[in-house]
């Protein structure tokens, strides 16, 4: 990671705020409130903005709460037809994809929020979501076991009024993995690992229609497992608390050793920082640990923010941090910034009308939308008066046909009486 380079760690909840730390110190860096979300629902979508998955505590109604680095809550929301859990996004941040509880994938537009796409992959809940790292595939596991693989071209374009494409047209691969719900999903290397409830990680060729490479048996559930760099080494985050470290191949066999020890609480997600010199596990009682990888030791504590996590995720970001208040903006060579260097005020400036152009965009494209609409009202309106009109003009060329029959009925009659 360069000097300039630095790791946010972002946690989610059920029932309190999303918190933001900075990697190397610890220290909390935003909050944004609003949101009730379920294990798996938390993404950066592109590289300024944060989705969340909300269920309503008074409806039980699913929606997506967008942020971005200025406001501590939502800017938009945007209604699901069902809840949704796990959450993931492209790398550009055009499209959202959400995990239902029916078993459906939904595509979103994220500038919109419209539901592009539904696909029913699964009998029961979507648990997971991964997104391969070329974005070419969508892959969701369920509480019934089974992963499902998806083309990512086939679900973020719009299907035409003309087109009904079955389920087995989207789906590319799906395969029963595990005899418990899945909980997280990781492609490596040509691989997709996979963590159940089940105790097992499993390895899968995803070249080969998902065949079976090898299982990893725990004495536990995994909830999320983390590679190195260097893909030798694995670390598997257990529902007793326990981090249990894997070499990738000794010989012929996965090796696994616990690890780490004297979690709080079941361990849901985990990853590596700070160049890969620490290990941070984020409990579902609410703490974040943060552990130096040589010595196996705990150099910090953090999360007495929250009251339980449901999801956490580290995001590399080229660039400094700017605060506003309680909150933090992506600075300098972030991506967002033409310009060699920027003072505080001049990137608070600019963020500022990047979130201002983004909302008016987003305007623009509902008056789009409107204006389609009232279009396509227009044209079916004119379709019926033409309809209309041509009824009348039929019926008054009728009308005039037996008129002229009756003239001439009239004049044969005259003709015989002479």
């Amino acid at each position: 990671m360069s000097p300039s380079s630095i790791e946010l760690i972002l946690t989610s909840s059920p029932n309190g705020p999303i918190v933001v730390y900075e990697a190397a110190t610890g220290s909390v860096m935003a909050s944004f409130s609003g949101s009730r979300s379920p294990c798996r629902g938390l993404t950066m979508t592109g590289r300024r903005l944060i989705a969340a998955s909300h269920v309503s505590s008074d409806t039980g109604a699913g929606s997506i709460n967008i942020y971005n680095w200025f406001g501590s809550i939502p800017f938009h929301n945007f209604p699901m037809p069902e809840p949704v859990a796990p959450l993931i996004a492209t790398l550009d941040g055009a499209f959202l994809f959400g995990g239902g509880i029916s078993g459906s994938v939904f595509s979103l537009s994220s500038s919109s929020g419209d539901v592009i796409r539904s696909v029913a992959a699964h009998s029961k809940a979507v648990s997971s979501l991964h997104l391969t790292d070329d974005e070419s595939l969508v892959i969701s596991g369920s509480d019934d076991g089974t992963i499902a693989v998806v083309p990512t071209f086939k679900i973020v374009v719009r299907a035409s009024l003309e087109e009904k494409m079955e389920m087995e047209d989207l789906i590319l691969h799906k395969w029963k993995a595990h005899s418990d719900s899945v909980t997280a999903l990781k492609s490596v290397m040509g691989m997709l690992v996979s963590c159940s409830v089940d105790c097992t990680c499993k390895f899968w060729n995803l070249g080969d229609c998902g065949a079976l490479i090898r299982t990893v048996a725990f004495p536990c559930a995994i909830f999320r497992v983390a590679f190195n760099s260097t893909m030798s080494r694995f670390y598997a985050a257990g529902a007793n608390g326990l981090v249990y470290k894997g070499q990738v191949k000794v010989g012929r066999t996965y090796k696994v050793n616990t690890w780490f020890k004297g979690q709080s609480g079941s361990i849901v997600s985990l990853d590596l920082v700070n160049e890969e010199r620490n290990l941070v596990c984020a409990t579902e009682d609410g703490c974040v640990w943060m552990w130096d990888v040589k010595s196996g030791e705990v150099t910090m504590v953090l999360g007495n923010e929250m009251v339980s996590i449901s999801d956490m995720i580290v995001v590399k970001v080229n660039g400094g941090l700017v605060t506003k208040g309680n909150n933090v903006a992506i600075g300098e060579g972030s991506g967002l910034f033409t310009s060699s260097r920027l003072c505080d005020g001049e990137i608070i400036k600019t963020l500022k009308q990047i979130t201002e152009l983004g909302e008016v965009n987003d305007v623009l494209l509902q008056d789009k939308k409107k204006a389609i609409d009232m279009l396509e009202s227009a044209i079916e309106m004119y379709e019926r008066l033409l309809k209309l009109i041509l009824k009348e003009a039929t019926k008054a060329i009728e009308e005039g046909e037996e008129e002229e029959d009756e003239d001439d009925k009239g004049k044969n009659y005259k003709k015989e009486d002479k």
